[in-house]
């Protein structure tokens, strides 16, 4: 990508008069020389894929390790009860959120988005609101886009690795890519979408990686949900009239300061956090080799 900072895409946009979408398909169209109804399509198929991902979850399956594995099947009985106290659609999005994760764990076919680890995220709310507000498809299409750009910017501006950064990387890149998606199907300005990227991202400042084993399961499946329902929350807040104090071009490059000076036993490495704690250390040790 062409653009340094989300406020630049937010300016070409003002100038061009298009919203902020377009100036990302823009980018993929000249960067890879193709047209824009073949970039188009091939993120329509992207949205596919996800769709697919979803519908192919049965719960049945479980992770190598036995860590994972069933949670999603749980979460969509008690949610098709009417039990959740979060309501049906956060209560969607937290079962598809996990669903997506353990198909990942379980070696199925996902969309990285923006990493393997993340996967629940963006579909999660994407899905759902898709089915819950009707949207077409091209609209969801277009906040693929709006997302994309706001991850090559995180990319950029800081990292989404969790390796590098620890799961703020990871999970907050792809919440706030989901928070500024909803907001583009909402109905909200560049600024907004902005906003968006902003407050998320800041809910997540600091989240380590620090996975079981090494292995991308616990507690990574559950932290997509947290960033699924961040992302809706902080779009509601952006909707409702609520604006970000710290412009989001500054929260990624203070993510990307966190994520330097993070140590090393929190990026992935399972040497330290949740993954060094007895009981993980326990099931470290009888993990099938």
């Amino acid at each position: 990508m062409i653009y340094k900072s989300l406020k630049e895409i937010c300016e070409i946009a003002l100038r061009k008069e298009i919203p902020f979408w377009k100036v990302v398909q823009r980018d993929d169209c000249k960067e890879r020389n193709v047209q824009a109804e073949d970039s188009f399509e091939q993120m329509r198929a992207m949205y596919r894929a996800m769709i697919h991902a979803d519908e192919a979850y049965t719960g049945t399956r479980k992770s190598n390790s036995g860590m994972v594995g069933g949670d999603g099947k749980r979460l969509e009985n008690y949610v098709a009860g009417g039990q959740a106290m979060s309501g049906p659609f956060v209560g969607k999005v937290m079962e598809r959120a996990v669903k997506m994760g353990e198909s990942n764990a379980c070696m199925r076919r996902i969309v990285a988005a923006p990493t393997a680890g993340s996967c629940g995220v963006l579909p999660a709310v994407l899905l759902t609101y898709a089915d819950q507000i009707n949207a077409e498809e091209d609209r969801i299409v277009e906040a693929l886009y709006t997302a994309a750009g706001i991850g090559q910017i995180i990319a950029h501006r800081a990292s989404i690795s969790g390796a590098f950064g620890g799961c703020q990387a990871e999970i907050g890149s792809a919440s706030a890519m989901a928070a500024g998606a909803l907001v583009h199907l909402q109905g909200g300005s560049n600024e907004d979408i902005c906003c968006a990227v902003a407050i998320s991202l800041k809910s997540l400042l600091g989240l380590t990686c620090d996975p079981i084993g090494g292995l991308v399961e616990v507690p990574c499946v559950k932290r997509n949900v947290i960033g699924a329902v961040n992302a809706v929350t902080a779009a509601d807040m952006v909707m409702a009239g609520v604006a970000s104090v710290i412009p989001a071009d500054e929260v990624i490059d203070v993510m990307g300061e966190i994520g330097n000076e993070m140590p090393k036993k929190y990026k992935e490495t399972a040497e330290g956090g949740l993954a060094t704690c007895p009981t993980a250390m326990e099931i470290t040790k009888n993990l099938p080799h």
